[in-house]
């Protein structure tokens, strides 16, 4: 699986550095980011969770 975050779309609210900061944390811009390397099969759920519970559908993933 690979997350990316849509920079346009994203508000810099935090909820997905909230659910997993290993995997979402703020870039210099004050907006959120994803490591891809850090996503494993232990935490795809958290991954599902910040897609859905970002409030302006900022987060993608594709699954490889």
């Amino acid at each position: 699986m690979e997350v990316k975050v849509n920079k346009d779309k994203c508000l810099g609210c935090g909820m997905c550095v909230g659910i997993n900061s290993d995997i979402f944390n703020f870039d210099d811009d004050g907006l959120a980011k994803a490591d891809n390397d850090k996503i494993n099969e232990d935490n795809t759920e958290d991954v599902e969770a910040a897609v859905n519970s970002c409030p302006v559908g900022a987060i993608e993933k594709e699954e490889k």
